[in-house]
């Protein structure tokens, strides 16, 4: 059985806004008070016309002047101040969702999809901002002046108003399965978005690789079927409330003639004047408007309600990496890292790291070597915590990694990533990246060290020149001399290394190489080592074999032993 609506997961987010909401209410009971004044109005003003009274229906009409005037300003009021609140409340829940998204390990998102988690937090969140505008704007307005107006209307003529809501419990019934029914093919339609908005994604992001492969047009078949599979769930949508507009239309409509045969004969039977039959006439008018308003809005909410799903299944999911509530702050640390019989696999019953151990002096640049899958990426990813160990411990200076707070850990780490990431922002923005506040010559010095501020002072604007999305205005070499002056400028005792120099022309690999030496020096550095120069100047090269250390020496050492290095060694650099 279904749970409670999904909309109670929202009051929370309504409580911070609750005096902006109760004016906005205030508006809206002084807005629905003039709806029996308004049907009242109609009634006197034929009473009138019939008599002839010409003065009196000037003085009536200044009197719906001065009613008009007022319902349009409290009505101002409801709307300006109901739109206030749903758009802080849609901020306050899109800051909070992005908050949680950073909250969680790389592991989410490595198997989520991006395009999804961007519809999510775009056209999801607006859905629910609009469907808590509608809630505050139109429905409860709707509601209230359905009641007032029919207790105008049974003050009239019970009788009658009786009579002429014979339909409305099978309205009801059918609202209710055409809104249910239209709850489901919401979630497929928008499940069909998502596909479609992640597909994009895949695809805007690797275009590159499309050209190369000329496969422009296995990728428009390809999005030409997500486009048909969206379009299918978003017209079955439709065509449900095509449906169902026609059907409610129907029973109104029989409603209103039924209206009029049973007023002729309270007419008759002298229970009703001619002038209270039009205020009743105007009174049913004024119900078509909410009736149908309270339709549509009942099926935009079972849409908004699986946006609604949406949104709080992300806060379902939860880190795997988790700071203790009394983690320390990590002191400030001379870089002597230590693997004690550390287990670990991202299936657990698979591990990649088994019983490793290692550990590293400070000032000592380690060499991580092997092949492909042996463990290497792995190794260094543990020690920021973007995973953590089943089993085993992570040492620096002696503090286990899992007792400090991750801020403070990662502060002290320094990451130079095979595929250099810039985002979109000025060259000094990219450097002193993660910095609120920055100074520009601090930003200059890093840039000086990493081989970078010559190319940069080309540039018309200098520092201030638009890196453009992921870097695409600069070469290869140029982003990577980028990321060695954000970890020059970020001034860690560790660092971690993962080459990036081989598809770089020479010129840009002596430059680049360069720099690293300079940042390299009084760290503790593990490289994962991908060219000669580097596994030289190494301290100390570990040879990974299936998640183990299974050699340790210099490159002397182990060329001279001839084990798995050496053949290792001929394999991938001779």
């Amino acid at each position: 059985m279904k749970h409670r609506s999904s909309y109670w997961q929202l009051l929370p987010y309504l409580r911070p806004h609750w005096r902006t909401i109760a004016q906005a209410l205030a508006c809206t009971l002084g807005f629905t008070v003039f709806w029996p004044i308004l049907a009242w109005l109609a009634g006197e003003v034929a009473n009138l016309i019939g008599q002839g009274e010409v003065v009196a229906i000037a003085q009536l009409a200044a009197v719906s002047a001065v009613v008009f005037i007022i319902r349009g300003v409290v009505q101002f009021g409801q709307d300006a101040l109901m739109a206030k609140a749903a758009l802080a409340i849609a901020l306050d829940l899109r800051r909070q969702v992005y908050t949680h998204l950073q909250s969680l390990s790389l592991s989410y998102f490595e198997t989520s999809q991006t395009g999804d988690l961007s519809y999510r937090l775009t056209e999801d969140v607006d859905r629910i901002g609009e469907v808590v505008n509608k809630v505050f704007h139109q429905f409860i307005p709707c509601i209230l002046q359905l009641i007032v107006v029919l207790g105008y209307m049974v003050y009239l003529n019970w009788q009658l108003t009786l009579a002429s809501l014979v339909v409305a419990p099978l309205m009801g019934v059918l609202i209710g399965a055409f809104g249910q029914q239209l709850l489901v093919y919401t979630r497929r339609s928008q499940s069909r978005v998502s596909d479609l908005s992640s597909l994009l994604t895949e695809v805007f992001s690797g275009i590159r690789l499309v050209r190369a492969f000329a496969a422009e047009g296995y990728e428009i078949d390809r999005f030409s079927q997500e486009a048909e599979r969206n379009r299918q769930a978003k017209y079955s949508a439709e065509r449900l409330k095509a449906i169902q507009f026609p059907v409610v239309g129907f029973l109104e409509a029989m409603s209103v003639l039924l209206l009029f045969l049973l007023g002729g004969w309270q007419i008759s039977t002298g229970n009703l004047t001619g002038a209270e039959f039009v205020s009743y006439i105007a009174a049913v008018a004024l119900l078509i408007d909410p009736i149908s308003i309270t339709t549509s809005n009942y099926n935009e909410f079972k849409q908004g309600e699986a946006s609604v799903d949406r949104i709080f299944e992300l806060f379902q999911i939860q880190p795997a990496v988790i700071e203790h509530p009394r983690a320390m702050t990590l002191p400030p640390v001379t870089g002597k890292v230590e693997y004690r019989d550390v287990w670990f696999g991202y299936t657990p019953d698979q591990p990649v790291l088994k019983q490793l151990n290692l550990l590293a002096f400070p000032g000592e640049a380690i060499a991580l070597v092997g092949a492909s899958g042996a463990g290497k990426t792995t190794l260094v990813n543990l020690l920021p915590r973007f995973y953590d160990p089943q089993d085993g411990q992570i040492l620096i200076d002696g503090i286990d990694v899992q007792d400090v707070t991750l801020r403070s850990l990662r502060r002290q780490i320094g990451i130079v990533p095979q595929e250099t990431v810039l985002f979109s922002g000025t060259i000094a923005q990219n450097i002193a990246f993660g910095q609120k506040q920055f100074d520009l010559e601090a930003v200059q010095q890093a840039a000086r060290v990493a081989n970078a501020h010559q190319f940069i002072s080309q540039f018309a604007d200098g520092y201030h020149s638009w890196v453009g999305e992921r870097g695409v205005n600069l070469s290869g070499g140029q982003r990577q001399r980028i990321a060695i002056a954000r970890a020059v400028l970020l001034d860690p005792q560790i660092l971690i290394l993962d080459e990036a120099t081989s598809a770089l022309d020479s010129e840009s690999e002596a430059l680049v190489q360069e720099a690293l030496e300079r940042l390299m020096q009084s760290r503790t550095v593990f490289i994962i080592a991908h060219r000669l120069a580097t596994v030289r100047r190494a301290d100390r090269i570990l040879v990974l074999e299936q998640g183990r250390v299974v050699e340790s020496g210099t490159h002397a050492e182990l060329l001279e032993k001839g084990d798995r290095y050496a053949r290792f060694y001929a394999q991938q650099f001779e």
